[in-house]
């Protein structure tokens, strides 16, 4: 009788529209021809490191005589990232939405080019590609993934294509399946390369927890050394997170995995470094490093 009934609520929550904390923080147009499709534009300001030497200006002036130079400090320049997703979506789609766990990884991404520039990077469960686009300004490659499911291989593609003149680097779009690690093996060569390893907003489930931390251990306990940086947004149900804490379980079991091969090293970092994205940063969201140093 119980499995019967999770059953039904499980159908029942996937029947279920949700829509994004974030999505009327930005201006958006809806998509004609796409139903349920919207354009949204999200500003960021570009970090110094990216302007620079237009970062600022030298004037010159006569000072009784002598020549004095000064520098003055232009506005910052600003950008957009223009994606196009779902409005609202059943939650076996939320992928084709924008949630906030993207913006805290872009900003951590711009704020910290000495992990990212130049770095082969694959990201998981990328839904409409945002994190990907952030970290192709700065990565040689990023390997963006996730289930080859409706329309999301051609919505990742057409969201790369609205922000090419962001892109430095080499960008693939495959299909990688948590439950499915013959995919992992398809992608053998694309993956063969990979140190840096992305995922945001990806927990909403248990069972989704369970895969997404047997694909984690199937990546990184093969070379070369990676790093993962790993970021969602706490949610309370009647002042618990479930799903956190079963995450918390997760890393906890993470770390004592192939210990004979792997050194693992796992912490959360601070969220407060700079913002770059233009959104309000709940102190809800959290970001955590998974490290394997191979022995």
């Amino acid at each position: 009788m119980f499995r019967e009934t999770e059953k039904m609520a499980s159908e029942n929550s996937e029947r279920l529209t949700l829509t994004s904390e974030i999505h009327d923080f930005f201006k958006n147009e809806v998509i004609a021809g796409s139903p349920g499709a919207v354009l949204s534009t999200y500003e960021f300001v570009y970090p110094a490191y990216m302007t620079s030497p237009e970062h600022s200006q030298e004037t010159k002036a006569a000072v009784n005589g002598d020549l004095k130079v000064t520098k003055k400090e232009n506005p910052p320049k600003k950008g957009v990232v223009l994606i196009e997703h779902q409005s609202a979506t059943t939650i076996d789609l939320v992928g084709e939405q924008v949630w906030r766990g993207a913006l805290l990884l872009a900003d951590f991404i711009l704020h910290h080019p000495e992990i990212f520039k130049n770095a082969n990077v694959l990201e998981l469960a990328a839904g409409v590609g945002l994190t990907s686009i952030v970290a192709s300004m700065l990565a040689r490659k990023v390997l963006t993934t996730d289930l080859n499911i409706g329309d999301i291989f051609s919505l990742i593609d057409r969201n790369f294509k609205r922000n090419k003149e962001l892109i430095k680097g080499e960008n693939l779009v495959k299909e990688l399946d948590f439950d499915n690690h013959a995919t992992i093996d398809e992608n053998s060569e694309s993956l063969k390369d990979i140190s840096i390893i992305l995922a945001a907003d990806t927990i909403y489930n248990n069972h989704l927890t369970d895969l997404l931390f047997k694909t984690i251990l199937r990546l990184m306990s093969e070379p070369p050394n990676k790093t993962m940086y790993l970021s969602l947004e706490i949610r309370y149900v009647f002042n618990f997170a479930p799903c956190y804490e079963y995450f918390i379980e997760c890393l906890d079991w993470l770390g004592c995995q192939n210990l004979s091969s792997v050194k693992w090293t796992i912490e959360e970092i601070p969220i407060d470094f700079k913002q770059y994205f233009t959104y309000e940063k709940s102190q809800k969201l959290v970001l955590w490093k998974i490290a394997s140093e191979l022995k």
